[in-house]
């Protein structure tokens, strides 16, 4: 079987969860958000695509879109994201459903031409 990680919009701020998770064997890393538009606007893709990168893992970011109240709008943006940073999927500004073709091969081909992963120096983790 396959480790995914679990993870919510804040925790995307955190990169050593995400280093944690992939140190565990995560090979998806999944972000249900509720990034607010003021900040979802300008982060949300960028950290998103940081963290599939630097973990060589796909990242699935399911994301509540819309205005709650008259203080509250969500940004939106639904993504699936592959281990080499590039969006394979993205809802537009509306509520959307998508899906994705999760590609293991793949994964395991990024984590063997390019094998950051066994050079973390772990002795630097806290």
């Amino acid at each position: 079987g396959h480790i995914m990680g679990l993870s919510i919009c804040y925790d995307l701020r955190f990169p050593e969860l995400y280093r944690a998770l992939t140190l565990r064997g995560a090979e998806i890393l999944f972000v249900p958000s509720a990034f607010t538009l003021y900040t979802g606007k300008d982060h949300w893709e960028s950290l998103l695509r940081a963290r599939a990168i630097e973990n060589q893992c796909y990242v699935v970011a399911p994301a509540q879109f819309g205005k709650h109240s008259s203080r509250r709008v969500s940004y939106g943006r639904t993504m699936i994201i592959d281990p080499w940073g590039q969006i394979l999927s993205q809802c537009q500004d509306k509520e959307d459903v998508i899906t994705c073709e999760i590609d293991f091969d793949f994964l395991d081909d990024i984590r063997k031409r390019l094998p950051c992963l066994e050079h973390i120096r772990r002795e630097m983790l806290v």
